[in-house]
């Protein structure tokens, strides 16, 4: 087996990790050749886990395929099983976004090729306060500002963040002690995209006024998570019923829910409907409040579905099942 260097820290930090589910021994790393990932990638090999990885050439920048070059040969001199899928350019508009669509596309397409189901992300405290900041900023609602979670399922996939404890500083001085180079993505110094603003101007920003945005914004991340909490302990007390096509429970105790857990329980009821993700917009919110003052008469319209009063129950319907 060729060498590979060893991060000593390796084993306290995926043992610090506080994953609701083990790391099975077979995944995958999505590998950037960045500090964080590659830190990821070299700590799971140290830990005797059967790593691949999987890395996503987004086609931002004209030495991005030599970059994936670079990656292919280090991977094999680390005795590291290594694929790559190179992406169009995404749109100037939204080109985040898109990336994050397309980066989670490539690693549907390399699971159904290699049978890995489990993938490991290199996130970390300070991605996390960056997360929740901009969630903030967008105007999300406690779940969102929660950020990104230890492990979730995404269509098919599971994906684990095991680095989230971790500041960058501390992933950067054990590779450099290690003796471990790494690539600097170019597209982190441009400030067009948000997270890089949010990153370069503002976090200095409250840095320069004594505040250490990192520890304000986990607090705050602490915070809702506790209130999410209490949201999901007490919708575990109410009872509805789902098929493929329609969600309901009793009327009576439904007008007994507070507006707050009213939104939470069609969100979840929602996401029976369509899957993991699918969320009533603000706008959809308000009108609900409106039609449950008027006393819930009628139906009201929703996104792909129906909301209405319906043999003393509160039903939510798949718009074609409907009866409009």
């Amino acid at each position: 087996m060729n060498s590979f260097p060893q991060l000593h820290q390796s084993h306290a930090w995926l043992d610090a990790a506080q994953l609701s589910e083990p790391l099975p021994r077979r995944l995958a790393v999505g590998w950037s050749g960045g500090a964080d990932s590659t830190a990821l990638l070299l700590a799971l090999k140290s830990s005797a886990y059967e790593v691949h990885a999987w890395h996503v050439d987004h086609g931002w920048q004209p030495s991005s395929a030599k970059q994936a070059e670079q990656l292919a040969k280090q991977a094999e001199e680390w005795g590291i099983p290594f694929s790559s899928i190179r992406l169009e350019g995404a749109a100037e508009s939204n080109r985040e976004a898109e990336a994050r669509l397309g980066r989670y596309e490539a690693f549907r397409t390399l699971s159904e090729q290699s049978g890995i189901r489990d993938v490991c992300l290199a996130h970390h405290r300070d991605d996390q306060a960056e997360t929740v900041f901009m969630r903030m900023l967008q105007g999300a609602g406690v779940h969102g500002v929660c950020g990104m979670q230890l492990v979730r399922l995404r269509d098919g996939l599971r994906l684990f963040r095991p680095f989230l404890h971790l500041s960058r500083s501390e992933i950067v001085e054990a590779l450099q002690s290690a003796g471990v180079n790494w690539l600097e993505d170019v597209s982190n110094s441009d400030t067009t995209l948000w997270r890089n603003r949010l990153r370069r101007r503002v976090f200095p920003a409250f840095v320069a006024c004594g505040v250490d945005p990192v520890e304000l914004f986990l607090r705050w991340q602490q915070q809702a998570a506790d209130v999410v909490e209490q949201i999901d302990a007490a919708l575990e007390l109410v009872d509805f019923e789902c098929s493929h096509s329609e969600c309901s429970l009793s009327w009576q105790r439904w007008q007994r829910l507070t507006p707050l857990l009213r939104v939470y329980l069609l969100q979840q009821m929602m996401q029976r409907l369509f899957g993991e993700g699918v969320v009533a917009g603000r706008r959809h919110i308000e009108l609900m409040n409106v039609w449950m003052e008027q006393g819930g008469r009628g139906g009201l319209d929703l996104s792909r579905s129906r909301l209405m009063r319906k043999d003393g129950r509160l039903c939510l319907l798949r718009k074609f099942d409907a009866d409009v």
